[in-house]
């Protein structure tokens, strides 16, 4: 190389660096610029794993779509632990504007008076929310109002391996199957299979409890669920829970019923039972549908929650959780908040959020996107959860259920199917959960200042 050469290339390379370093800083200070030029937004959220993956798709989406505001999301860890980060630090400077909250702590939320109902945007902004899900957003509804807007969204659906109905000639249960449908189903796969499969199994599992009562048109407390007064008595003790257990009891007896027990272990193993075909049959959020689509060597079959023989399906309530908007905020993050709100409920935003994590897209347009038309093309029972969905008409005991302290509830409900499980008395057991479930009722309401 000549000694002139050795000169310049350094040269270059400073200034090189120099246009880099200034360029860099130009675009820093825009960004900053743009930055603080919006209204930040902060969004917590309990979407952790590939769902946070998604989520992020859909904050980045809105980010992008407008340059008024910014949403800036953090991550909260367990629904438990978010709720309470929320009641401790609202007033504060650290408080989310807008939140994710689960199903369960709806009552406490409303109750809490520290939210904006999203009605008040709802109305102001004119937006027209009819084409979103009714009994999801009734679960979030109360006097008449949309307190909060449903988001990560569930049901309980029923799976069955098609491939084994195929391979041992069994008629696959209807659409929307009654108790006797599915036990017909479970004792011949039993049977033929020479008892190398089980036919079914429910886990022991409160909300699972819950959707049998609400599919059979019954409920869990009285005034409606809570729908029209705070609950002060438990009516777990009826007919159509005895019809639940009797139902499971039948087929534990005929020998194709598989007890995986209670806890996060028991959902685990019922789920890596039926992707090894030795499970036929199993209950479980239809967000479930993502997981097995990708981990399953066996075809997939899809039918709504079962019903009691002779009597029409109610249909059942949602799980998951909704988007809230916190009230110590300015308006103007609060607007901020519902702009976010809405952008997540467009067609195109919901399908993608289906087809990603198995939540089911609340938009009816959603299902006229091609993205969600790939999906059910490719999986066609894919489309079984969004219509039983779409065909439920809400009404008290299939919108939820607005009760505060609902985590003790559901380790009330969870003993009581373990006592029934293991062979114990259904009317006693179901006796036993109404009275601890008062015991609680009356603790709470008297510590809310309700009595």
């Amino acid at each position: 190389m000549s000694k002139y050469k050795k000169l310049v290339l350094p040269l270059i390379l400073v200034l090189a660096v120099a246009v880099v370093a200034m360029f860099g800083k130009t675009l820093s200070t825009k960004s900053a610029a743009v930055k603080d030029n919006r209204t930040e937004v902060v969004f917590w959220h309990e979407m952790g794993g590939p769902a946070e993956k998604s989520l992020m798709k859909i904050v980045d989406g809105f980010n992008k779509s407008q340059t008024k505001y910014r949403v800036v999301p953090k991550y909260q860890g367990s629904y438990d632990a978010a709720i309470q980060k929320i009641l401790q630090t609202h007033g504060t400077g650290t408080s989310p504007a807008v939140f994710q909250a689960f199903d369960i702590s709806a009552a406490q939320m409303m109750h809490s008076k520290f939210t904006v109902p999203v009605q008040d945007f709802i109305d102001k902004d004119g937006f027209d929310v009819s084409k979103i899900s009714p009994v999801a957003r009734s679960f979030y509804s109360n006097d008449g109002k949309q307190q909060a807007m449903p988001f990560n969204t569930s049901q309980p659906v029923l799976y069955y391996n098609a491939s084994l109905l195929e391979k041992y000639g069994i008629t696959p249960p209807p659409v929307s199957p009654s108790y006797s449908d599915i036990t017909r189903v479970a004792k011949q796969l039993y049977e033929r299979s020479h008892h190398q499969v089980k036919g079914m199994t429910v886990q022991i599992y409160g909300w699972l409890l819950e959707q049998a009562m609400a599919n059979a048109g019954v409920g869990l407390t009285n005034n409606n669920d809570g729908h029209t007064g705070i609950p002060t008595k438990a009516t777990i003790n009826n007919g159509a829970s005895k019809e639940f257990f009797e139902w499971i009891r039948e087929n534990q007896k005929a020998g194709d019923f598989m007890n995986y027990g209670s806890g996060a272990m028991a959902g685990t193993n019922q789920t890596t039972g039926f992707l090894n075909g030795k499970i036929g049959i199993y209950i479980q959020s239809s967000a479930s549908i993502s997981q097995l689509n990708k981990k399953n060597k066996n075809k997939l079959g899809i039918t709504y929650f079962p019903h009691p023989d002779g009597k029409k399906a109610n249909g059942v309530a949602i799980g998951g959780a909704a988007l809230w908007i916190s009230n110590d905020k300015p308006k103007e993050v609060q607007n901020g908040a519902f702009e976010f709100i809405k952008y997540s409920l467009k067609p195109e935003v919901q399908a993608q959020w289906q087809k990603d994590t198995g939540y089911l897209a609340l938009n009816k347009d959603s299902q006229q996107t091609s993205i969600l038309k790939g999906l059910y093309k490719q999986h066609p029972e894919s489309k079984v959860p969004s219509q039983q969905l779409q065909e439920a008409v809400p009404n008290h005991f299939n919108s939820g259920i607005l009760m505060e302290g609902m985590q003790k509830t559901r380790q009330i409900e969870q003993f009581a199917m373990e006592s029934i499980y293991n062979g114990g008395d259904i009317t006693n057991a179901l006796k036993d959960a109404d009275r601890k479930i008062d015991d609680n009722l009356t603790t709470t309401n008297r510590a809310n200042g309700y009595h």
